[in-house]
């Protein structure tokens, strides 16, 4: 009788220490000039209004208090002087013994899109592109097939014969967006939550490419957000006004949940859709609705773990 070895995940040739600097150096020996000069002409832009000290900074993990301290005062600053807005940004640190799962009730979700407009403001999203993480999917009912949904949908709702999908980020288990990072900017952290060292990032979008849940953006531009509108409570790895040329994400407001608060898209949502909290906690809300009700993982057969999922009445 013989034996057959399970497959292993394959791993992208990463290499330790892997820097910016030696990323565009390697992607130019790729592409060619031309092909090179158009790929990270974002890139580009973003280093020319960078300074040395934002240049140089090492990879978050490896930041000491002491340099934690300095580069969060000159963000606090560059805030100041690019918004003329007085923010706070921490360092918001995992809370032992937890693991954050979110869950919609999609019988109850009617398609207001007021969680899409909380996300917008409470992370410093673009004003002028409406930017946001979170997507509402209006669907046939019947079918759990995105490609047959809209999420440009027009007048009153809910419509009689349509269901409502909101998308976003799916703190997945198995995130392929971290798998194919060639620098290491994105993780998976102690909560589960993923996040990105918006410093670190080099704007390559491997991630965003790697997404089966299209919920990574790419900044074109500057973020344009009025003084009187930026949240000045801000997080590191969270909703600060991430800069241009990089890839951002959900990161379940870790600004807020890791200081024992709910979501901004929850705590928006009118109809009481969603759900949040720690899965460990076996006295949780979440928790029950896992064990007692009958729950769906978006693209479950894509093997990705989501720490996401939707159910119904």
């Amino acid at each position: 009788m013989t034996t057959t070895e399970t497959p292993k995940k394959p791993s992208l040739p990463i290499v330790e220490n892997f820097t910016r600097r030696a990323a565009v150096k390697g992607a130019f020996a790729t592409l060619g000039a031309g092909a090179f000069v158009a790929a990270i002409s974002p890139l580009r832009q973003a280093a020319r209004n960078s300074s040395a000290a934002e240049f140089m900074q090492t990879h978050y993990s490896e930041l000491s208090p002491e340099q934690k301290a300095d580069v969060i005062a000159r963000l606090e600053a560059e805030a100041k002087e690019k918004y003329d807005a007085d923010v706070t940004i921490a360092d918001d640190r995992p809370i032992p013994g937890t693991k954050f799962v979110y869950a919609i009730n999609l019988s109850v979700c009617n398609g207001n899109g007021k969680c899409v407009e909380a996300c917008h403001k409470e992370n410093n999203h673009d004003r002028d592109t409406n930017q946001s993480y979170i997507r509402v999917i209006e669907m046939p009912k019947g079918t759990m097939d995105m490609e047959k949904g809209s999420t440009t949908y027009t007048g009153a709702v809910p419509k009689d014969d349509k269901f409502y999908l909101p998308v976003q980020c799916q703190q997945c288990d198995e995130p392929p967006c971290v798998d194919v990072c060639p620098v290491k900017a994105t993780w998976k952290e102690e909560d589960g939550i993923v996040v990105v060292d918006y410093n670190w990032c080099i704007g390559c979008r491997y991630c965003e490419a790697a997404c089966p849940y299209h919920a990574r953006r790419f900044n074109w531009k500057k973020p344009e957000v009025p003084a009187k509108e930026v949240n000045p409570d801000q997080s590191y790895l969270s909703n600060r006004i991430r800069p241009v040329g990089v890839v951002e994400k959900c990161t379940y407001c870790l600004h807020r949940t890791r200081r024992g608060k709910l979501p901004a898209c929850l705590e928006a949502c009118p109809t009481g859709a969603r759900v949040f909290g720690n899965i460990l906690d076996p006295k949780s809300n979440i928790r029950w609705i896992l064990e007692n009700k009958r729950v769906y993982i978006l693209k479950e057969e894509l093997g990705t773990k989501p720490a996401f999922f939707y159910y119904f009445d």
